[in-house]
């Protein structure tokens, strides 16, 4: 009991933590044009520009956004400067 308590302890202090990653971005609507800011949290696999806009683009198209660029990825540490920016697309999609 105590030999795999000890095994169990030591295979969560290997375990590497995860890490929490959020991606800024642009998208637009059209007719009529509408263009937006937001802040989403992606996946720590998506935490690069290129990764980022693949998770993205399916999210915005079901709610029927185009995206643009992702501007910037991030982790929780920037996400109070972006909350005023991002208004109500902050951590939406």
């Amino acid at each position: 009991m105590m030999k795999t308590l000890l095994l169990t302890l030591l295979v969560l202090a290997a375990a590497p933590a995860q890490a929490q990653c959020f991606a800024s971005w642009k998208a637009k609507q059209d007719a009529p044009l509408r263009l937006i800011y937001g802040v989403s949290e992606v996946s720590d696999a998506a935490c690069s520009k290129k990764a980022a806009k693949a998770e993205l683009a399916p999210r915005l198209a079901s709610g029927g956004w185009t995206l643009l660029t992702v501007v910037s990825v991030f982790g929780p540490e920037g996400l109070e400067q972006r909350k005023v920016s991002s208004g109500a697309f902050f951590l939406r999609y």
